[in-house]
């Protein structure tokens, strides 16, 4: 008998071994055209450090600081933290995006309130911008993952819209309307949809990329506030919050790509959201303004901007910093404050992945911090710094804002 109970118990254990090594080893299937994912239980395995493209063999290495107010870019040297340019683009430049194939930065200028929009190419072998293409309103710019549209997100008018990526022709737009404040969005592992964050209707929307439509939309509930359960536009349940509505920023997907990291100035944390359900199922408590957020190199944590405000246009010196989330656990495993105050926004890891560098918004500096010890030195730059990015870095392909590199 106890042969037999032995005999079974090694059976069974070998069964869940090997359905765990199943679970884990499950190719994913993506979409036509987009490149394979090597490993699973990592998205972000292609973007460890030295894992450089030959195409980014030749780049200049350098952090472009694109200055809101300025209508220009900065240009940083990592190795001395010297600035050694500085060019004009266009009006309100939002965000510096590699393009999907990393042969070419483009400056975002969305020009606010203006039919002045325009996208400024770099050339990161030289550092040079070369002439600026109009576009309507690109307050961000993403790209589909088989590399096959420039996703120029324009906020203005709550729509997404389907570009050449290297034209910029128009190839079709997608109306997103309960999106308000539509700006930055992840992808699924398989390259099947999106996430967009709606800044001013406090959710998010799902849109699906493959036919290019809006798979519906969520709001996100601050935990301990009143909710109620409504029709929505199109028949279904949802629910909302009767009394409070966050202000949704950055968002990023595990490494496994499941869950989904929401960060919202307003709610001081960050949601989290499951992708395939698409249903809210924590909230994760960081620090004043919650707003940028960056995987570290080796896909084990993720590095979140505290914006140190939770106005628009907040002060200078406000109770800014970094919250570091262990991707395993969940939990916040350490707190880098800014000495003195700041406003970290938005930007990148190196691409060794010892330094995170960001934008000090309403303090009119870039902020270079060591991930291991949370030490901080300040460069100053031009008049509100936004959405720098960090060039080169490792990966195979770019999804765009800063670098969303897979």
């Amino acid at each position: 008998m106890s042969h037999v109970r032995r005999t079974f118990a090694w059976s069974l254990g070998v069964g869940f071994a090997t359905l765990a090594w199943a679970q884990v080893s499950t190719p994913v299937t993506t979409i036509p055209g987009m490149p394979p994912v090597p490993d699973p239980t990592n998205l972000y395995s292609e973007t460890a450090p030295g894992k450089m493209s030959p195409s980014v063999a030749n780049d200049l290495p350098r952090v472009y600081v694109p200055n809101l107010r300025g209508n220009d870019v900065w240009v940083i040297d990592p190795a001395t933290l010297k600035v050694v340019d500085k060019f004009k683009v266009g009006l309100g430049p939002q965000h510096v995006v590699p393009s999907w194939d990393m042969k070419t930065l483009w400056v975002a200028n969305n020009a606010e309130r203006t039919p002045n929009g325009s996208l400024t190419p770099v050339d990161p072998k030289t550092g040079k911008p070369g002439k600026a293409i109009p576009v309507d309103d690109p307050y961000n710019m993403y790209f589909t993952p088989d590399g096959r549209s420039a996703i120029v997100v324009a906020e203005a008018y709550k729509r997404l819209d389907f570009r050449d990526p290297h034209t910029f022709e128009l190839q079709g737009s997608l109306s997103v309307p309960r999106c308000g404040g539509i700006n930055h969005a992840d992808f699924s592992i398989d390259g099947r949809y999106a996430i967009f964050t709606c800044e001013f209707t406090g959710g998010v929307a799902k849109i699906d990329l493959v036919n290019r439509k809006v798979l519906g939309y969520l709001q996100l509930i601050l935990p301990g506030k009143p909710t109620k359960v409504v029709k929505g536009p199109d028949g279904r349940d949802e629910t909302i919050c009767t009394t409070w509505k966050g202000m949704p920023q950055d968002i990023r997907v595990s490494p496994d790509g499941r869950t989904w990291y929401i960060a919202d100035m307003m709610s001081d944390g960050i949601y989290v959201v499951d992708g395939e359900s698409f249903a809210q199922t924590d909230y994760i408590r960081t620090s004043t303004g919650a707003h940028g957020l960056y995987p570290s190199r080796d896909g084990k944590r993720l590095y979140i901007a505290n914006r140190g405000s939770n106005k628009v246009h907040g002060p200078p010196k406000g109770k800014g910093g970094v919250s570091v989330l262990d991707f395993a656990t969940r939990k916040i495993v350490a707190e880098w404050p800014i000495p003195g105050g700041g406003s970290p926004d938005m930007g990148n890891v190196s691409a060794d992945g010892k330094q995170l560098w960001l934008s000090g918004r309403y303090d009119d500096v870039v902020y270079v911090i060591d991930t291991d010890t949370g030490a901080v030195k300040q460069i100053k730059v031009g008049a509100e710094p936004h959405g720098l990015t960090v060039w080169p870095q490792p990966g195979r392909y770019s999804l765009g804002h800063t670098g969303n590199m897979r």
